[in-house]
Parts: C-alpha cells; structure tokens; sequence
C-alpha cells in the first residue's frame, strides 16, 4: 500500500496556471504507474492523466490534452500535474492514484492507492 497526499490546489483566474503535486510513502512509489482523475459534486470520477513507471509513457483525455502535463520524479517519491490555460470546466477537486501495475492505466479499477483530493478552483 501506498500513502499518497496531493497539494498545490487553489484559486486562479481562467488562463491561469498551477502544479499539483502528489507525494507518495509507503509502497516502492517508482514501480508503479500513476495517475491523475477529477471529480465534481454529484458526478462520477473522471481520469485526467497517467503515467507509466519510469515517466517516459504518458496520456491524457481529450479535454486536457495540450493544456496538462504530467510527470514524476521517482528519487522524490513525488508526482506532479502541470495545468496551463485553466478555464471554469476544470474546476473541481483532483485526485493523484498509484496504479496496480507499471504501465499507463486510464480506468479507476488500474488504482489501488488514492490520494484525499485538493481543491482546484478557476474564476472566470
């Protein structure tokens, strides 16, 4: 198992910019893929971003494609999710997740460990 905790959520204006990142114990973090999902009130979690073990293998869904980046720098134990050209539909609050396995995993059921979520808030 392994212990996860998001930061570098908060308020920014539409066209902004912010990290997350996602600080992991526990489990060897680096053998494992990671992702990114959102959810908003009353809505079902929605994948974002992963990546596979050793940060050469990515994918993004359709909506932050171009937009997201993320990476991972496996001596820090730590992933991240870069967010550029925010806008009010990526307001929500965004979760980091440790896959089961070492590839790219776009489906919820790939993760085994979740973070508690931070808060990303784009005023318009």
């Amino acid at each position: 198992q392994v212990q996860l905790v998001e930061s570098g959520g908060g308020l920014v204006q539409a066209g902004g910019s912010l990290r997350l990142s996602c600080a992991a114990s526990g489990r060897t973090f680096s053998r494992y893929g990671m992702g990114w999902f959102r959810q908003a009130p009353g809505k079902e979690r929605e994948f974002v971003a992963a990546i596979n073990w050793g940060g050469k293998s990515t994918y993004y869904a359709d909506s932050v494609k171009g937009r997201f980046t993320i990476s991972r720098d496996n001596a820090k134990n730590t992933g991240y999710l870069q967010m550029n050209s925010l806008n009010a539909e990526d307001t929500t609050v965004y979760y980091c997740a440790s896959s089961r396995f070492s590839g790219v995993g776009i489906l919820r059921a790939n993760y085994g460990d979740w973070g508690q979520g931070t808060q990303v808030t784009v005023s318009s």
